[in-house]
């Protein structure tokens, strides 16, 4: 399967890019998950994550301690669904539309970045959700189109200390101060404090 659809190849066929388009695609795209993809996936403390559902578009960053988006299968890897704000964008454009978009990048302005488009499905199964603490859900990949590319305009940032709020065995991750906020005390799930006690 292509990893191009006709309104791409329009614009390569405009600025005559087609060629190029196919070479990156044969050399480049994988479906299984390399050594170097591995090491980049179980690394991140972050990634990007694209929904789509007619026109609901989302794109949002899930965050975690380094290995918390973990490799099940060649092809396959999960991550978890943690506390949030309630309106579940992206698990729920999922859960409607299972295309999805990743995209791993270091903002060291050298590291490859590393995007995966596949097809998610929310596990709910009780002892999937046990295995990665803190996890309201977890979500499913089954890669399609894996492909590195070049890190240009990708700064160069230093990362300072991973975030606080990423749930981890042994602690309690603080609530966010939204979550204090007089207009949305009312509205928070009955359980909410449940997510802020330690793992």
């Amino acid at each position: 399967m292509s990893m191009y659809h006709e309104g791409q190849r329009v614009l390569q066929d405009r600025f005559d890019g087609r060629r190029l388009s196919d070479v990156l695609e044969a050399h480049r795209r994988h479906d299984t998950f390399t050594d170097a993809d591995a090491e980049m996936i179980r690394s991140a403390p972050f990634f990007f994550l694209a929904t789509a559902h007619g026109d609901s578009v989302d794109c949002s960053i899930k965050g975690g301690n380094p290995g918390f988006v973990r490799i099940t299968g060649p092809g396959t890897l999960e991550f978890p669904d943690y506390d949030g704000n309630s309106m579940f964008r992206s698990l729920g454009n999922i859960l409607r539309s299972p295309a999805v978009g990743l995209l791993f990048v270091r903002f060291d302005g050298s590291s490859t970045k590393l995007r995966i488009n596949g097809r998610a499905e929310i596990v709910d199964d009780p002892a999937v959700v046990a295995a990665h603490p803190g996890a309201k859900m977890v979500v499913r990949v089954t890669a399609q189109h894996i492909y590195p590319n070049c890190p240009r305009y990708v700064p160069d940032m230093q990362t300072v200390a991973p975030s606080k709020y990423a749930p981890a065995p042994g602690r309690a991750a603080p609530p966010p101060e939204w979550k204090s906020r007089d207009y949305i005390q009312p509205a928070l799930p009955a359980d909410w404090k449940k997510w802020h006690e330690p793992l």
